[in-house]
């Protein structure tokens, strides 16, 4: 069993306030591997006096300071990609070629994409051509919390940890209580990159322990957080008191588009791939298929046999395959949200409730496509994260667009279309905040994030830099 119960706390691990001791279960085989320590308020008033003391010094290091320690990090990071993947793997039942290739990536990825910004980002420029005597000056907003989830962890880390440092803040980091050993694997390699003492700090806990104290703290100015729309509004409000600055990266329950003439097989399958990867557990999947009438009976034979195609296996061990679900409570909810849709009337073509055969321990599903499916359909309305798609049929264009907007979500949407002026005519028509065409995917630095209740702010590149940082008008010095 392996033990981490201590926090990383001003440049030193220190044993928490109260003993509270959690188990981390792997999901693949329902057994705990590990423990750590589940925090409260004294440990979160630590930390924040920590990164309150570190946080003047460090927004005065020069910048390119910051950048080699960031640049160091990102060598220590790569260096231990496997040890990531596995602890990514064991912790939330990524297959481990899935957990080095996309979920480890992930954070290099993000890594490079802020270097990149920082070479040519502003942090200090002229109103306009005509006031040169009054200045922009975009300063760090000071001590950040910052809340990250169990489906993506180094992607959600690194998008908020890198640029919070990278602009001269610092932080207290709580990762989700039931996936983090990787959180704790990078603070290992935060020590290791030798940034100050205070500038990073880690507590571990759960939302009613750790995260309510992170957001109602007089010494944090701001909380960024990622994870279900319900947790963000209670942050907002436990934030509301000391109107410190919140960003909210919240679900989703994103269309696919299919119209007549698109590449259909091609779309299509991509379309379940998303859906199903990471065992349907990203805030971003394509969820909902929706297809253009003439083409509606093509598709869902397309999507059912795609399905019926993804393999569901072990996740330690290497290949294409998804693994289990993360835990027992996501296993029920997604179980009760296919009976839900059986009940409702919707046309079942791949899936259905149960283990896939030769399952019968693991928090393991059933790549599942419902057909026929209406928008007040639970499995059409609310997000199910796991492996279910429900295909929705269109008549028109505007009926289409209706449908996929149809939602209290706006995170991502995608369409598939031959005709160029249709697909910028739909795109700009959706109201989400990423919009992909044609299967095409966001480049380094792209901001993410979403409109309504998936969220506000946005993660990644120059646009997550500022997330970060307060703006200052100089008007004559």
């Amino acid at each position: 069993m392996i033990r981490k119960t201590d926090f990383y706390i001003d440049g030193k691990w220190v044993a928490p306030a109260a003993a509270r001791e959690e188990r981390i279960i792997n999901p693949a085989d329902e057994q705990p591997f590990a423990v750590i320590s589940l925090g409260g308020a004294a440990d979160v008033d630590r930390a924040a006096a920590a990164a309150r003391a570190a946080f003047e010094p460090w927004a005065a290091t020069p910048l390119a300071e910051r950048v080699r320690r960031i640049e160091h990090l990102l060598a220590i990071y790569n260096r231990r990609a496997k040890e990531m993947a596995k602890a990514i793997s064991m912790e939330m039942g990524a297959p481990m070629s899935f957990a080095l290739s996309e979920q480890t990536g992930a954070g290099s990825w993000h890594i490079e994409g802020f270097l990149d910004a920082l070479k040519t980002f502003e942090f200090e420029h002229a109103l306009n051509a005509a006031t040169p005597d009054e200045r922009i000056l975009r300063e760090p907003i000071g001590v950040c919390g910052l809340i990250t989830p169990w489906n993506w962890p180094m992607n959600q880390i690194t998008l908020k940890v890198v640029p919070a440092v990278a602009v001269g803040c610092t932080v207290v980091l709580k990762p989700s209580e039931i996936a983090p050993m990787s959180a704790i694997l990078f603070t290992e390699m935060m020590d290791e990159a030798g940034f100050p003492k205070g500038v990073f700090n880690l507590v571990n806990g759960d939302g009613a322990g750790v995260g309510e104290a992170l957001s109602a703290h007089p010494d944090i100015d701001m909380i960024s957080f990622t994870g279900s729309t319900r947790a963000g509004r209670a942050i907002t409000r436990n934030a509301a008191e000391t109107i410190k600055r919140v960003t909210l990266e919240l679900g989703g329950k994103s269309p696919n588009l299919i119209f007549a003439d698109a590449d259909l097989p091609a779309m299509v399958r991509r379309g379940v791939t998303l859906c199903m990867e990471n065992t349907g557990q990203s805030c971003n999947a394509p969820t909902r298929l929706l297809v253009e009438r003439p083409a509606y009976e093509r598709v869902v034979e397309i999507a059912a046999s795609a399905a019926k195609s993804v393999e569901v296996g072990d996740p330690a061990k290497e290949g294409n395959h998804i693994g289990p679900l993360v835990s027992a409570t996501q296993f029920d909810k997604v179980q009760g949200l296919i009976e839900a849709g059986i009940q409702e009337g919707a046309r079942l073509v791949a899936g259905g409730p149960g283990r896939p055969d030769g399952f019968n321990r693991g928090y393991y599903a059933r790549p599942t496509v419902f057909a026929d499916v209406h928008s007040d359909m639970r499995i059409a309305r609310e997000e199910i994260f796991g492996p279910v798609l429900s295909i929705i049929p269109f008549d028109t264009e505007d009926d289409g667009v209706a449908i996929a907007n149809d939602t209290p979500y706006g995170l991502a949407a995608y369409l598939s279309t031959r005709d160029t002026e249709k697909a910028r005519r739909v795109a700009r028509k959706l109201r989400a905040g990423m919009i992909h065409v044609n299967g095409r995917s966001l480049a380094k630095g792209s901001p993410f994030g979403g409109y309504k209740q998936s969220g506000n702010g946005r993660e990644g590149g120059r646009f997550g830099l500022e997330d970060f940082l307060e703006v200052k008008t100089v008007a004559g010095g």
